[in-house]
């Protein structure tokens, strides 16, 4: 046989053609360009996918949750908490602001208003008491200097008190700064008008009527601006320590409803009767509610009582007392002046001082009228009545006193202003002394009552707090104890 021989093609060669021999490796792939854009700049690639955000995500996951039970257990577990501690937040933040408001009324507010009201009446009993003194002439009785004393000195300390409590920058801080620079001013008057009357000058009645024109324009129209101030402020104290919370009392009841749909709810999936944990929970939001509105009510009823029965009525005879003080202080000024200022009304011309005296008597019948009808015992109504009495008599002798003087007899007129028996000194004693006991009265009655509504409110705030935090947590072990069931 031939010998079959393989022969090997010649280097440079060219490749033999296709399925011949050996075949060739595949060609690679023509590789793809980008899209062209007009004028050949390449395209952007289309923007990435936004990414989710984690809430989101986090809502996805709580709705697939949701889809079972253990999942609708923790949803109702949280809401269920978030009410109740929502519940006792409001609580102790209403219910705060009101018991301070209502400490402020007893402790702060109405303490002020009167200390504001004594120190007019102060003002204006050591006026009444310098215009007595003058009248006696040389003859000053200790009695007549020692009130005039004890009214400049009793101001003095009510304006201290008065500047404790007010801001200094504030309307009433203004007016006690006033007061405090015009009382040494007005002492000094009458130092003077006394020193010349003992010596028998007449220049000393101008500089007491100099003085009594100090008080009456200046430093007793501050103290009653003094005295309306600190009344608005008793009042918006009242007005924040009275309304109901209602915003806590709705979210009470919004959870107790919930609590309430979440024991319905496991009773009518397990049968079971009592959840101790939801049933804990119900009854520290019911006795934190009970409380809030029971508590609430008793410090309103008792608030409510001492401003009808005591802030009323201590307005009342304060102003009357006031209107008394100033009465006197006209009737002395009108022997004083003797006909020297007059007040043209219509047609008629009056002696300027007894028409402002018969002005401050109607003021103090109106005054007494008033305390009597919101006096609610015989211990309150008795020393009104009195004063009432003593006013009467009052106008009859300081009308006997006015005849005498228009009749030229000015000795027997002043014999029954300042006389020892029969004079209206002793009427205008008995009114001021009534007045005094009344009013010692009423702000017992007053302490008594928003005492007992401020009691009320103690501890209610940190009570509520705490009573909100066990009974959220005692929902949240009754939703644990279900929860258990399914592990």
């Amino acid at each position: 046989m031939g010998e079959v021989r393989v022969t090997r093609p010649p280097e440079g060669s060219a490749a033999p053609p296709p399925g011949a021999g050996t075949p060739a490796p595949p060609a690679a792939p023509p590789r793809s360009l980008p899209p062209q854009r007009s004028g050949g700049v390449p395209a952007s690639s289309p923007p990435p996918a936004p990414r989710r955000t984690a809430f989101a995500e986090g809502m996805d996951r709580l709705r697939a949750a949701a889809t079972t039970e253990p999942g609708r257990l923790r949803v109702i577990g949280a809401v269920l908490a978030a009410l109740v501690i929502a519940f006792g937040a409001v609580t102790a933040w209403q219910t705060s602001e009101r018991s301070a408001a209502a400490d402020d009324v007893l402790h702060r507010s109405q303490p002020l208003s009167s200390a504001a009201a004594d120190i007019y009446r102060s003002l204006a009993d050591a006026n009444t008491a310098a215009s007595s003194g003058f009248l006696a002439g040389g003859q000053e009785t200790k009695a007549s200097r020692d009130r005039y004393e004890k009214g400049v000195r009793t101001a003095a300390e009510k304006l201290v008190k008065a500047a404790a409590g007010s801001d200094a920058d504030s309307p009433a801080g203004k007016t006690v700064a006033e007061l405090n620079r015009l009382l040494p001013e007005y002492k000094g008057l009458i130092e003077r008008a006394r020193t010349y009357n003992r010596q028998g000058f007449p220049v000393g009645g101008a500089y007491l009527r100099y003085a009594n024109e100090k008080m009456q324009q200046q430093m007793l129209p501050a103290a009653e601006d003094l005295y309306t101030s600190e009344k608005d402020r008793l009042r918006d104290d009242y007005a924040d320590a009275e309304p109901y919370p209602w915003a806590a009392i709705a979210l009470g009841v919004l959870a107790l409803a919930a609590l309430g749909w979440a024991q319905h709810r496991t009773y009518r999936r397990t049968n079971r009767v009592l959840n101790h944990g939801l049933a804990a929970g119900t009854a520290a939001t019911v006795i934190v509610l009970l409380w809030l509105v029971v508590g609430h009510s008793v410090a309103r009823s008792g608030l409510g009582a001492s401003d009808t029965h005591g802030v009323r009525s201590l307005n009342a005879l304060h102003e009357a007392r006031i209107a008394s003080l100033k009465a006197r202080g006209n009737e002395n000024l009108t022997l004083v002046a003797r006909g020297a200022q007059t007040k043209k009304v219509g047609d008629t011309t009056y002696d300027a001082y007894d028409y402002d005296f018969g002005k401050n008597m109607g003021t103090l019948a109106k005054g007494l009228a008033e305390a009597r009808r919101l006096a609610d015992d015989d211990a309150g109504g008795k020393p009104v009545a009195a004063a009432a009495s003593d006013m009467t008599e009052w106008k009859k002798r300081h009308a006997a006193a006015r005849e005498q003087d228009e009749s030229g007899n000015y000795r027997q007129a002043l014999d029954l202003v300042i006389g020892d028996k029969g004079a209206t000194v002793e009427c205008f004693d008995g009114v001021d002394a009534s007045l005094a006991e009344a009013i010692a009265h009423e702000e017992a009655e007053f302490r008594t009552a928003a005492g007992d509504g401020l009691g009320a409110m103690n501890h209610l705030p940190e009570g509520g707090a705490v009573l909100a935090v066990l009974g959220a947590a005692a929902a949240l072990l009754g939703i644990g104890r279900r929860l258990s069931e399914y592990r």
